[in-house]
């Protein structure tokens, strides 16, 4: 009886520095990977639709504005996860006002990132209708507004997460139990299930009215030379990337998105996981932060995925660094006065 205790005792030790050594380096190498890759890509992103080839199409705005939204993401969420579970600094639980704050910019910035995405995809929609009224959508004039209203609403919504988070035996996390439910219900569905159907139905919207152009414009023959007008064939091939790269990006967030709602459905109603304590509970902490990297990461590589896409971007992309590169060389050749 002694020796099957001791052997337990031995084995949920062993656990408990198992999963202390995987979150921590999970933590240091995946959110590290994440940040530093996450930062580069989301400012090439803002720099290469800011120039003139990108800088009128509403669906380039809706990127920025869900660019800066990620650069936001990464700090207040990646960074603080990173030096608290991969460097054992407890920066949640060090104030009860920083605590909600960062809960708070981390809630606001993710809501902000995800519908951006789901407003490049609407104007891709609108963009490629063939009735006149509703291409009109399809502005900038439109988009700053939206960007605006929907950054006011995410604002004001999450304000109650600055009234029921607190620290709680060390750990930064909602401090009502009704809440608590509540809100990771809201969150499941909001975060992961619910952005997924507008991003598939207006893709599959998108894609029907592109092949229905297609038909129209096989149709459209001249009677003379049996050619067919082509108007602005330049900005037609930057439509049809910009389409491509959303697309993309839609099946990259679907793919690394899926887990973490699934998951929280699970931890909430069937692990409760507020109860579970020794390897248990690093065990659900690693798997909960593992499937939060997952989100993280699937906006860490939207610029790779505009890479791999995209030969328009890439082209514009490689003009910005060699601008940055001439320009760092001429100042140091330049004579100082």
């Amino acid at each position: 009886m002694i020796m099957t205790t001791t052997t337990t005792l031995s084995r949920e030790a062993e656990l408990v520095i198992f999963y202390n050594l995987l979150i921590q380096t999970v933590s240091r190498v995946l959110d590290g990977f994440i940040w530093i890759v996450g930062h580069i890509g989301a400012l090439c992103i803002c720099i290469v639709f800011s120039q003139p080839a990108f800088r009128k199409s509403p669906c380039t705005i809706y990127f920025i504005a869900s660019s800066i939204s990620q650069i936001l993401l990464f700090n207040f969420a990646v960074f603080i996860r990173m030096i608290q579970y991969g460097y054992d600094v407890p920066v949640n639980s060090l104030s009860v006002w920083f605590c909600r704050i960062r809960y708070y910019m981390f809630y606001v910035s993710a809501a902000n990132a995800r519908y951006n995405i789901i407003f490049a995809g609407i104007d891709r929609f609108l963009c490629s209708y063939q009735n006149t009224r509703l291409r009109k959508w399809s502005s900038p004039k439109i988009a700053f507004p939206v960007i605006i209203i929907n950054a006011i609403i995410w604002i004001l919504f999450y304000i109650q997460v600055m009234v029921y988070f607190g620290v709680v035996n060390g750990k930064c996390r909602t401090t009502n139990e009704t809440f608590r439910r509540y809100f990771n219900v809201y969150v499941t569905i909001e975060n992961g299930f619910f952005p997924i159907a507008p991003m598939l139905i207006f893709g599959l919207l998108t894609i029907r009215n592109i092949q229905m152009s297609r038909h129209r414009v096989k149709a459209t023959v001249s009677p003379i030379d049996g050619t067919q007008p082509i108007a602005n064939p330049g900005s037609q091939k930057k439509e049809t990337q910009l389409h491509k790269m959303l697309a993309n990006q839609v099946i990259v967030y679907i793919i690394f998105n899926i887990p973490y709602p699934g998951y929280s459905v699970y931890r909430t109603y069937f692990l409760n996981s507020s109860s579970l304590s020794g390897s248990d509970a690093l065990r659900d902490t690693f798997l909960n932060n593992l499937f939060y990297d997952f989100i993280y990461l699937g906006y860490a590589v939207t610029c790779l995925n505009f890479i791999s896409t995209s030969a328009m971007f890439r082209r514009e992309l490689k003009q910005v660094i060699q601008k940055i590169i001439f320009c760092q060389f001429r100042r140091n050749i330049t004579p100082k006065t």
